[in-house]
């Protein structure tokens, strides 16, 4: 039997929209390219292990960016290593992400501890199909949903 969490805090979705949105932005200013990137929002996930009258979501938010030769994005990879922990970042994790790939690979939790951010290059031929590119998911600490005032709905 797992033991489960506490309720997690009450926040505005809009509230935790916004603090994910700003530190995707914030990251992509620590990239530093001109580029291209495909405009994503937000997505509301459930978070596990909360007890089921009290449900908890996150935010996530995925985005890519591409469009910079290659050794423009390993230096913006460098540029990201210095600019999160300049910025209030902690670098958790920084190595290869252990998938096929075997990615180039930095989670960041930012100084608030209220996101974390999962960044990842990818590298492919020049020839390829596809260009290189980095892969930026940034998602919030678990909320709580503020009450609503409608009625339950009815029981049949």
């Amino acid at each position: 039997m797992s033991a489960e969490k506490t309720p997690a805090p009450v926040r505005p979705e809009a509230d935790v929209e916004k603090r994910v949105t700003g530190a995707s932005n914030e990251l992509f200013k620590f990239i530093g390219l001109k580029g291209q990137t495909k405009r994503t929002y937000p997505m509301r996930l459930p978070c596990s292990d909360y007890p089921a009258d009290a449900p908890a979501f996150r935010l996530e938010h995925t985005w890519l960016f591409w469009g910079a030769p290659e050794e423009q994005l390993k230096e913006s990879m460098d540029r990201l290593r210095k600019q999160l922990p300049a910025n209030n970042w902690k670098i958790v994790k920084d190595g290869r992400d252990g998938s096929q790939a075997n990615a180039p690979q930095i989670i960041a939790d930012s100084g608030d501890g209220q996101v974390s951010a999962d960044l990842r290059l990818f590298t492919r031929p020049p020839d390829g199909e596809y260009g290189s590119e980095i892969q930026v998911v940034v998602a919030s600490r678990c909320y709580g949903a503020e009450p609503t005032n409608s009625p339950p709905p009815p029981t049949p």
